[in-house]
């Protein structure tokens, strides 16, 4: 390894310790292997009103020559105020270029929520919390967009994202395999959708069967591909399994899928699985994306992400599980 490579290594890790030193459960390790982490930043820490999720991926260049490469999560953070946070988290890189930064812009995102909840505005509505949230938080790995509600969500001007005659037709929609470990059982569902508005129509038609709408969660996330704009309009929802959608939609990023649609049904069985169950809810979407041909076999997408060196965390991991089974049952 390069001396300048082992510099940055040991700087990295570091800045890593300090930062799960100082923030504790709000800090988390989403591929440590990739370098990818994520923290949840509210304006108070006893009773949070804005809340938002920085994650970043940090280069092998960084800090020395680098910047991490980030992104924010917040249902709330659109347009000219995610302009003008980003605009300041890329100020302070500048000013600091060399130097570690994570804990100025996670402070700086603080001062920005805390201005923010000291205006008029009322914060966004607070979710549900899962099962496992109350019982066992220190398995909760908080990394991503909560969205203020499904319908919420969605409700955004369609025809900013296709100027062509949108396609109302309900797509069809497949069921995977599910996957049942400790009585919780895991079930993804797959639409091909164009538009918002036919993720709409996926989750509605979804909901009338009444075995996933008794689903303790329905996690889901989408991408759908703008030709126009050559760029993704995607979104995600956790559905009160905190962080689920957020990691659901990291996997379909990772995977480079586009004009897809992905549920994961979740039926809790009364046993906690702690973070194991955020792997059985990414095992069964890529399963489903492999299996409708969105992307390639478990083995060859590992063998793809070792090639832009980003080691995933992401794969199969069945056999590993003796006490994990694949049931036999299938939603049609």
């Amino acid at each position: 390894m390069a001396e300048g490579d082992a510099g940055s290594d040991q700087r990295q890790n570091e800045e890593i310790e300090a930062m799960a030193a100082i923030y504790g459960e709000e800090w988390c390790v989403i591929d440590d292997c990739a370098r990818i982490f994520c923290i949840r930043i509210s304006d108070d820490i006893d009773d949070p009103k804005w809340t938002l999720c920085l994650q970043v991926m940090l280069p092998n260049e960084y800090p020395g020559t680098a910047p991490p490469i980030y992104q924010l999560n917040a249902p709330w953070l659109k347009g000219q105020e995610r302009m003008d946070l980003s605009n300041s988290l890329e100020e302070i890189y500048i000013q600091n270029i060399g130097e570690s930064i994570l804990y100025l812009w996670v402070e700086k995102i603080r001062d920005v929520l805390i201005q923010k909840s000291q205006m008029t505005e009322p914060g966004p509505d607070v979710k549900k919390k899962t099962e496992e949230e109350d019982v066992e938080c220190e398995d909760d790995l908080i990394l991503a967009c909560q969205p203020e509600s499904s319908v919420k969500a969605l409700d955004f001007d369609i025809s900013e994202t296709r100027t062509e005659v949108e396609v109302e037709e309900l797509p069809p929609i497949d069921h995977g395999i599910p996957i049942t470990d400790r009585r919780s059982t895991f079930q993804a569902h797959l639409a091909p959708v164009v538009c918002p508005k036919q993720v709409k129509m996926v989750l509605s038609k979804l909901y009338e069967n009444k075995k996933i709408a008794s689903a303790t969660h329905n996690i889901y996330a989408y991408r759908i591909y703008c030709e126009d704009k050559q760029t993704f309009l995607q979104d995600c929802e956790d559905d009160g399994e905190t962080a689920a959608g957020g990691r659901l939609l990291h996997l379909m990023e990772i995977l480079n899928v586009k004009n897809v649609m992905v549920v994961v049904s979740r039926w809790y069985g009364g046993i906690l699985l702690g973070p194991d169950r955020f792997k059985h809810i990414n095992n069964c979407a890529r399963n489903i994306l492999v299996e409708k041909n969105y992307t390639n076999s478990p083995e060859e997408s590992s063998k793809s992400l070792g090639k832009n060196k980003k080691c995933s965390s992401l794969s199969n991991g069945l056999s590993e599980n003796p006490g994990v089974s694949i049931c036999s049952y299938v939603l049609r």
